[in-house]
């Protein structure tokens, strides 16, 4: 049991996270609820949240959904006002993007500074070609220098914030990504949801289905449907003995692609952005994630694990999933060897189950107690 005497943290979201539908939503959202469990958390977040749907804990929906809500030095006063009414002891911010106005509050209101960093955002735009990267390195490392807790979601963003930031190693720590079930869902659930999948899109029984998913206007996940679309499909049609369907769920795809139509006898299957992506992660045979580039860990992995699916993926985008508690579930394969990829592919027909190792690295009641016991000890 954490002990939370005196303990009670103001977590500052700055973008909108309910309903939690994205990878970045969820990883806000889910730690939330379960951390509110162990520490009284109240969070300050945009105006356009729908809270409806949240009873762990209070969301005040007082920041500006503009673009310029990181810039407005009002809210110091705002947040000040309500860490005193509130008896706040730790401030805890998601990105270093208020790194500012945590580092000024921290200092007027004698709050402790928690930074919760999803990836290093300077390397993410970097590896997207941003030109702007370097402003944005300088300015996240003082962020993370002023904090009292650096909390990273994988093991090499740690040791990036320790080497290249140069931040104490006692202030750092590995609070990851997780899911909400501690186990899979049984057969039967699995079974159902393939059905309904496959009578939503006309899936042969004999067809395995084959998830990509993921928003589409984000550079790394465009680059990885076209890889699909133009390295890996290839691959797999040529292999007539092997029957599939590739199932491609996301937001935002470029009118340029014309909704995928001309792949549509390619065994391409567009189903655009859905509301219940859950379904998909029970009732598919696989999730293939060609990913190459940023940064942080693929929250996609986690989900498919922990429904059960096999998994293949690069080794850029298998960052922050160990091995180890995988059992046979996930295959790697080396970036930019498509060959190799599509062959795993093809023989990924494992039956066996995601050891219980995973769920007690990756559920989100573990990783919050965590969370919660290094507040209270440190």
């Amino acid at each position: 049991m954490v002990n939370t005497e005196e303990i009670k943290v103001l977590a500052l979201m700055p973008y909108k996270f309910l309903p939690a539908k994205m990878g970045g939503q969820k990883h806000f959202a889910l730690f939330v609820k379960f951390f509110s469990s162990l520490i009284p958390t109240i969070c300050v977040s945009v105006k356009d949240n729908d809270v409806s749907q949240v009873k762990e804990y209070e969301v005040l929906n007082i920041i500006e959904n503009g673009k310029f809500r990181y810039a407005n030095p009002l809210y110091f006063f705002t947040l000040r006002k309500i860490i005193k009414e509130k008896k706040i002891t730790h401030l805890m911010i998601e990105h270093p993007y208020y790194g500012w106005l945590g580092i000024l509050l921290k200092v007027f209101c004698k709050v402790k500074l928690v930074v919760r960093s999803q990836n290093i955002e300077a390397e993410r735009f970097k590896s997207i070609g941003k030109w702007w990267w370097g402003i944005l390195w300088n300015y996240e490392r003082t962020t993370h220098r002023f904090a009292d807790y650096n909390f990273f979601i994988q093991q090499d963003d740690e040791q990036y914030g320790i080497t290249k930031y140069k931040l104490k190693p006692e202030k750092c720590f590995i609070i990851t990504y997780g899911f909400e079930l501690t186990g899979p869902p049984s057969q039967n659930v699995s079974a159902s949801a393939k059905e309904t999948i496959s009578a939503l899109y006309n899936i042969g029984k004999e067809e395995k289905i084959i998830l990509f998913n993921g928003s589409l206007n984000y550079k790394p996940n465009k680059d990885a449907l076209d890889t699909i679309l133009n390295h890996i499909n290839p691959l797999l049609q040529e292999q007539k003995d092997f029957k599939y369907r590739i199932v491609v769920c996301g937001s935002n795809l470029d009118p340029s692609y014309n909704g995928l139509k001309e792949y549509s006898n390619k065994n391409i299957i567009y189903a655009g952005f859905v509301d219940d992506i859950t379904l998909y992660y029970k009732g598919a045979d696989m999730l293939i994630n060609p990913v190459m580039d940023g940064g942080g860990i693929k929250t996609k992995l986690v989900e498919a694990l922990g429904y059960n699916l096999n998994v293949v993926t690069t080794t850029s985008g298998a960052i922050g999933v160990p091995l180890s508690i995988t059992g046979d579930k996930m295959k790697i394969i080396d970036d930019d060897n498509w060959a190799n990829f599509a062959t795993a592919v093809i023989n990924s027909n494992t039956t066996s189950a995601i050891p219980v190792a995973f769920f007690d690295h990756f559920y989100w009641g573990k990783i919050a107690e965590k969370a919660a016991t290094i507040l209270h000890q440190k």
